[in-house]
């Protein structure tokens, strides 16, 4: 029997995800919680094989949950499903420890093999994704500071691709459970960062990477 931790701050989230992952007769959720700070009270509660965790969540990040329980239970197993799209978030999960990254999106059945690949030792992602992580490690790959992929922080490229999305502040603010004047102090930083000098500038910059990553 596995067990399974589930950090998602959507209740129906957790609860449906819940639902088909205990389906399965050898998964077992023993916890959940609504955030990572949650998830960081209880974790030591009980035997984890494996962690679920969504990027979005309040407070610390789902990026920045699985940087720390990387750091603190290296043996620990973690998935990352998100909503957000594979090409732009996928480098970085794997790179920050997590074992495989799906969308919310994916069918159950993709859900499960991620899971049941990762359980058996294995990493989970897409083949196109697998492909570029081979290539960023090749010589001669592109000098570091050329993409906002590189130069933001997690929480910072999270409201840079919402902005691309066209995403308001009071939109991103409520999306991500912080206030509108935190929004803009992470725009004011992405600003600096990437060398823009207005909103305008920020707005269309943040399209074009989007667009350009699908």
């Amino acid at each position: 029997m596995y067990n399974l931790f589930i950090v998602d701050d959507h209740p129906l989230m957790r609860e449906g995800l819940a639902m088909i992952l205990e389906s399965q007769p050898d998964f077992n959720i023993v916890a959940m919680a609504g955030s990572a700070e949650e998830a960081m009270e209880i974790i030591d509660k009980h035997h984890i094989d494996l962690l679920i965790v969504d990027i979005s969540l309040p407070g610390m990040s789902g990026l920045e949950l699985v940087k720390h329980m990387s750091a603190l239970k290296p043996t620990l197993k973690m998935l990352v499903m998100s909503r957000h799209d594979e090409q732009l978030y996928a480098e970085r999960v794997i790179r920050s420890g997590a074992k495989g990254y799906v969308m919310k999106v994916e069918a159950r059945k993709v859900i499960i093999e991620a899971i049941r690949k990762i359980l058996g030792g294995g990493i989970y992602i897409s083949d196109a994704i697998n492909e570029r992580l081979i290539q960023s490690m090749m010589p001669g790959r592109r000098p570091i500071g050329q993409s906002p992929l590189e130069i933001l922080s997690d929480r910072e490229l999270e409201i840079f691709e919402m902005t691309g999305r066209g995403y308001k502040s009071g939109e991103i603010a409520e999306r991500l459970h912080i206030s509108p004047k935190t929004v803009e102090s992470y725009r004011t930083r992405i600003k600096d960062k990437l060398g823009l000098t207005s909103a305008a500038e920020l707005m269309k910059h943040a399209v074009q990477w989007v667009e350009s990553s699908e």
